[in-house]
């Protein structure tokens, strides 16, 4: 593949069977470390609260270890939950973490509700104004609030928007770049919606002084492999888990793929373990590259962000690798 967007990796700190937290966060830095010599652009990690599959919690911590053992890749949080904190509080942690990284680091904000009611009730969570809550995040990292950030930035932290439907309205009034996956894209289903939803994006955008230009990056699960059949493997512990997920109410930590094989599933659970799959982007380098050409055409995408995660970390380094070998 030439002439294509930026290539970067979206790592959620996965954990696996027979580990403990603390080994899918080392995972997680010594991907980064791995993928800023593969060449990619940016780096993101993202956040979660209460899962049992999930070691990622806090973006910005995790982001300061990342970019203590790193130096030129750009680092990206994809995202915080905006809902869970105040304004102020991100500024502030993503204004300190640009001090040890200028110039590196990305500010990605979602709005997805905790895991589960508990999760939910611990965090406060209650109805806020999402726009509002962008806008004066925004002010302080601009220098235009009431209040007078510190640190003072030592350089400009850009943000970004994982939107779906409204939220890429939102990104468009106030000017500012968009990551999108799942539905919008429609790989597992119809591309039409989630284009009309772009071209919403990009007829009503308003430029700001962030961004002049409508601005778009993809996400899904993209794993590659030597054969079709061996990246299929790859997708299993992952869509195992989803399919878990949705029928038992767990997010367990990633399985191998002999102990996925050998479970015993329901119908249900074998119709989200499919769809799961579908929505990914898996196989071989011929195949992961004709399918991410299309996409990547499609949408208008500046940026690829794969976030793809099996068990097996040696399979998932060799598939980034050979992932990065398809945009140089």
């Amino acid at each position: 593949m030439t002439d294509r967007p930026h290539l970067s990796l979206l790592d959620r700190s996965r954990t696996r069977v027979g580990e403990d937290d603390a080994a899918a966060l080392r995972g997680t830095v010594a991907r980064a470390t791995r993928a800023e010599g593969l060449g990619y652009a940016r780096f993101w990690v993202a956040e979660h609260h209460g899962v049992p599959g999930v070691a990622g919690a806090a973006p910005a911590v995790l982001l300061a270890a990342v970019a203590g053992a790193t130096t030129t890749i750009r680092l990206g949080s994809a995202g915080v939950m905006l809902p869970h904190h105040q304004p102020l509080v991100v500024a502030e942690q993503f204004t300190t973490l640009s001090a040890f990284a200028p110039g590196r680091v990305d500010l990605g904000l979602g709005r997805s509700p905790g895991f589960t009611a508990p999760v939910r009730r611990a965090l406060r969570q209650v109805d806020r104004d999402f726009a509002a809550d962008l806008a004066e995040l925004r002010a302080y990292l601009e220098g235009t609030a009431e209040i007078t950030l510190r640190p003072q930035p030592v350089a400009r932290v850009p943000m970004y928007v994982l939107a779906t439907g409204s939220g890429l309205q939102v990104a468009a009034e106030l000017g500012l770049p968009v990551i999108v996956g799942g539905p919008v894209l429609g790989v597992a289903g119809d591309p039409e919606p989630g284009l009309a939803a772009l071209a919403g994006y990009r007829r009503s955008f308003r430029p700001s002084a962030q961004q002049a230009e409508p601005w778009v990056a993809i996400s899904l699960d993209v794993l590659v492999a030597d054969t079709d059949a061996e990246a299929a493997d790859l997708l299993l512990p992952e869509a195992w888990a989803m399919a878990r997920s949705r029928t038992t109410g767990e997010f367990p930590p990633l399985e191998p793929v002999a102990a996925v094989r050998a479970a015993r599933r329901t119908p249900r659970q074998q119709e989200y373990l499919e769809q799961t799959a579908a929505a990914a982007v898996a196989g071989s380098p011929a195949r992961v590259g004709s399918r991410l050409a299309e996409l990547l055409e499609r949408t208008g995408a500046a940026e690829l962000v794969a976030a793809g995660s099996t068990y097996d970390r040696a399979a998932l380094a060799a598939s980034d690798a050979a992932l990065a070998g398809l945009f140089r």
